[in-house]
């Protein structure tokens, strides 16, 4: 399949941010996106997130992901349309993960303030990258990590419009046969979709696999937001593409 122009114009993005984090890697402080109360973010961060890429192979995966579904849909919707259902799928992604690290956060701050820590003095830890070890007799190991990881850990990458992508060429081409790496049998994309975000539903829930980003450190939920947000907006364009030619008798 040929590389039509908004996926091409998007993996020039990519490679040039990849460049230019390593290049300037102070970059990753301002541009990466950090949880809303944590003192590192910026209003323009879920934005500028989708951008950064944390690896080379986090880079190529999406990458790879971003032409072989990103130019069906540009040759089904046209450009415009691809770059808001990337964007937009981005944004549901960056909602998505503030979502679960609000709650992961609140969470632990709560049953820290009920133990007599002051709210202040944690998240001042918190923003220093430190904690008492007191803590871990409160929280449990995996509660006192989801709150750590969920104020201080940054996100980066494209995969939210990525997975925005998959799903639409998933409705749009449900019986396409696909032979992804590491799985070498065709199978329909009305299958193959969902068994890809299955894996990312059990390791969020786990700290498990992702398809799209290796192992632990993966902002699986943020994978489920950019999926679940490219669904209801290919699903509305498509119900919705031929309105305008229709008479009212």
């Amino acid at each position: 399949m040929r590389l039509t122009e908004g996926v091409k114009q998007l993996l020039i993005i990519n490679i040039l941010m990849f460049i230019g984090s390593y290049l300037v890697p102070i970059s990753y402080e301002y541009l990466a996106m950090y949880y809303f109360e944590n003192p590192k973010f910026q209003i323009w961060q879920p934005f500028t997130y989708m951008f950064m890429h944390g690896g080379i192979m986090h880079l190529l995966f999406n990458m790879f992901a971003l032409y072989s579904f990103g130019t069906a849909i540009e040759m089904f919707f046209g450009t415009k349309k691809l770059y808001l259902l990337v964007l937009l799928s981005g944004l549901g992604a960056a909602l998505m993960q503030m979502g679960v690290s609000y709650y992961s956060v609140s969470t632990g701050v709560d049953q820290l303030v009920n133990a007599g820590f002051s709210k202040n003095e944690i998240y001042n830890l918190l923003a220093s990258g430190r904690y008492y070890p007191a803590w871990e007799s409160i929280l449990s190991s995996s509660d006192l990590s989801a709150m750590i990881k969920g104020y201080a850990v940054s996100t980066v990458g494209i995969s939210g419009g990525v997975y925005g992508l998959l799903v639409a060429f998933a409705y749009l081409f449900p019986n396409t046969e696909l032979m992804m790496m590491f799985i070498p049998v065709p199978i329909k994309a009305k299958f193959f979709v969902p068994g890809i975000l299955l894996i990312d539903l059990i390791g969020g829930m786990t700290g498990g696999f992702s398809f799209f980003g290796g192992g632990t450190g993966v902002a699986h939920f943020a994978h489920i937001g950019g999926a679940i947000t490219g669904f209801l907006l290919v699903k509305y364009w498509k119900e919705n593409q031929f309105k305008q030619n229709r008479w009212d008798l």
